[in-house]
């Protein structure tokens, strides 16, 4: 995705941008991308951690004409007490109205 106004044209996009989202504290964005049936009311990034990198692991779908896409990633963070933390998720994503959105994630791994 080149222009960062730009809807996200596939659910890995859409995962990046939400990673990248979640690096900038911008719940706006988060919230806005998120499935009406599985969003929080509302989200508190105050203590979330410091990520630092994002890893797709795999895709299955999701592309520019699917309406439903799995996107396996890892997120490294900075851990509270030192070192580096890994977080290992596969999301799950769906189309509706030309957008993308996010559903809900499986944790694998959360070290």
């Amino acid at each position: 995705m080149t222009d960062p106004g730009a809807e996200p044209r596939t659910a890995e996009e859409l995962m990046r941008s939400r990673f990248d989202a979640f690096r900038r504290g911008d719940a706006a964005w988060l919230l806005r991308t998120w499935h009406p049936s599985t969003r929080p009311a509302g989200l508190d990034l105050a203590d979330d951690p410091r990520w630092r990198g994002l890893q797709v692991v795999d895709v299955e779908g999701g592309g520019p004409d699917a309406t439903t896409g799995v996107v396996e990633f890892r997120a490294t963070f900075l851990a509270e007490e030192g070192g580096v933390g890994v977080l290992h998720e596969r999301s799950r994503f769906v189309r509706e109205d030309g957008r993308w959105l996010y559903v809900d994630g499986r944790i694998i791994e959360s070290r």
